[in-house]
């Protein structure tokens, strides 16, 4: 994908630009956002015009296969001082800075890179927001992790969960509901 200062790098000025989505070489994925691939999936289009966010809650969960619950919305989370995303496809999740930077990767999305949260920090997210998650829901991927626990980094998820808030509650649930 690229910006349209780096098309204009690239290709001279506006009417070029112009030239090439005419022969359909070049299509526009978003507002000032294009790419040369037609089809584009709009998760990575909104991880592009949003590069500071980070994938989280119902879409990171979906996109590590914990659930089959299309989300409807995208969650992305950014520091607690970032602005906010003004858009209706987003909900948009503010962590303290000292958490936020906290068990990011980089996953490849349909071909398209994206910043995520790793399992285990998705896990501490799950606990965390627990009680303002639909209780089938919390079940599904709870069940799912519980398959999964272990291939994940224990030591991890203890770090992450020293660090976030609410740590004693969330240390409880984890002993008591996964481990």
């Amino acid at each position: 994908m690229l910006s349209r200062s780096e098309c204009i790098r690239e290709y001279g000025s506006d009417y070029k630009i112009q030239q090439k989505i005419d022969e359909g070489t070049l299509f526009r994925v978003g507002k000032a956002i294009y790419s040369e691939d037609k089809y584009v999936p709009e998760l990575a289009v909104l991880t592009y015009r949003y590069p500071n966010a980070v994938v989280t809650m119902h879409s990171a969960f979906y996109i590590h296969g914990l659930t089959d619950v299309i989300p409807g919305i995208y969650d992305l989370a950014t520091d607690r001082n970032a602005a906010k995303i003004r858009n209706s496809q987003v909900n948009q999740y503010f962590y303290p800075s000292e958490s936020f930077t906290l068990g990011i990767e980089t996953a490849d999305y349909q071909g398209y890179p994206i910043k995520i949260y790793n399992k285990e920090r998705m896990l501490i997210e799950l606990l965390r927001y627990k009680s303002k998650l639909p209780f089938d829901y919390y079940k599904e991927v709870l069940l799912n992790y519980r398959r999964i626990i272990p291939a994940l980094d224990i030591q991890a998820i203890q770090d992450y969960a020293f660090t976030s808030p609410k740590s004693r509650k969330i240390m409880e649930t984890l002993q008591m509901e996964v481990l």
